[in-house]
């Protein structure tokens, strides 16, 4: 019991938080999609209000649904041009959502204009609400799925209530719609409710099996992948909002041979131990990502003069706190070596900032190891 109610917070404060990077990018790349996805779906709700008339619908229900279509075709082309600058409008996501929720429900209150049941009893438009919940998973956000179920569920019920309060009892019954009842629209908003839930967890779902191909195993760092992944958008932000970024690469002196020493598992520990220390000269938004066996890369939002203090200013108190080794042998003083480079200055992209914060390591390392280097020789 414990354990699930446990789970079950995972679930919900994922849900909750903040996309990181990554998420982020994919969410864009989803978005897009979803772009796509809406204009041509548009394409084919021209041809409904044709298919109505030729099957005997009211004259006044096609006008309304063939200049319904037009407005939302127009829609698609504009919600399909901003999506097209990924990662440029983060309130993007959210607008979208509630359009498709608020044109469905807009469908529905016209057509209740017409014939008041067809607003509780319509199956082809009301289904929309479920496709605009399902088509959130595609953004890999989890307050997006969450705001759009909640919001469906609201705009649906204020609807039902409105229908059943204002209009006469006699013209609830529908030739076309049949007879509007409450355990129905119960029905409906539950099923809102669950495919807002499903929907949730496939999110849910796509965060974890991302977080688990983007995170090392030992530490629950991001590894390499994360990095190759995340930092495009990283650059992006710094071009369009100012401020710095400095990327340093460190290398841990020599630690094949205190791994051979003391053993593979106070290895790890000695690795977690490292970690630690540098994660508390963090700020917020700054990463240490894990990309090998003993090399790490620590991406800072400052100068790169400022970075050299910190970084160095760590690397003289790892004297002051060695690494106790469970297996009874002497304490290990963890020393490294770092390269830092600056962007844009050292390079416009992740391989030429690597290659500038490398080739500074290696100085490093060739001037007798636990020092950090922040420029050429």
């Amino acid at each position: 019991m414990l354990a699930s109610m446990q789970g079950l917070k995972d679930l919900v404060a994922r849900l909750l938080a903040r996309p990181d990077e990554i998420m982020l990018s994919l969410g864009a790349g989803g978005e897009l999609l979803v772009a796509r996805l809406r204009a041509l779906l548009s394409l084919l709700i021209l041809a409904m209000p044709l298919i109505a008339a030729l099957g005997g619908a009211k004259s006044s229900e096609v006008v309304i649904g063939l200049a319904l279509a037009v407005f939302v075709n127009l829609m698609a082309q504009i919600w399909l041009a901003l999506a097209r600058r990924q990662l440029r409008y983060g309130w993007l996501p959210y607008a979208t959502g509630t359009y498709d929720v608020s044109l469905t429900t807009l469908v529905l209150v016209l057509l209740a204009l017409g014939d008041p049941v067809a607003a509780t009893n319509s199956i082809v438009v009301w289904c929309f609400y479920l496709i605009a919940i399902a088509i959130t998973a595609l953004r890999n956000d989890g307050r997006l799925t969450l705001y759009v179920s909640a919001l469906a569920l609201l705009q649906y019920a204020l609807l039902v209530a409105v229908v059943f309060s204002l209009a006469p009892h006699e013209t609830l019954v529908s030739i076309d719609y049949g007879t509007a009842s409450i355990a129905t629209q119960v029905e409906r908003l539950l099923v809102i409710l669950m495919m807002g839930l499903l929907t949730s967890v496939i999110v849910y779902r796509m965060q974890r099996l991302v977080e688990m191909s983007g995170n090392d195993g030992l530490t629950g760092l991001p590894n390499r992948a994360w990095l190759l992944q995340g930092m495009p958008r990283m650059f992006e932000t710094i071009r369009n909002d100012g401020g710095s970024l400095t990327l340093a690469l460190l290398d841990l002196d020599r630690f094949k041979r205190i791994n051979d020493e003391i053993g593979h598992r106070d290895g790890d520990r000695a690795i977690r131990h490292f970690v630690a220390a540098v994660n508390e000269i963090l700020q917020e938004k700054e990463r240490l990502v894990r990309i090998g066996g003993q090399e790490f890369v620590v991406l800072m939002h400052c100068p790169i003069g400022s970075a050299w203090e910190r970084l160095d200013r760590l690397r003289r108190s790892m004297g002051d706190r060695p690494f106790l080794p469970e297996s009874g042998r002497d304490p290990q003083v963890i020393t490294f070596s770092g390269g830092l480079a600056a962007f844009p200055v050292d390079g416009g992209h992740v391989s030429a900032l690597l290659g500038s914060a490398d080739r500074r390591l290696q100085l490093a390392k060739r001037d007798g190891r636990n020092r950090v280097v922040a420029r050429d020789a």
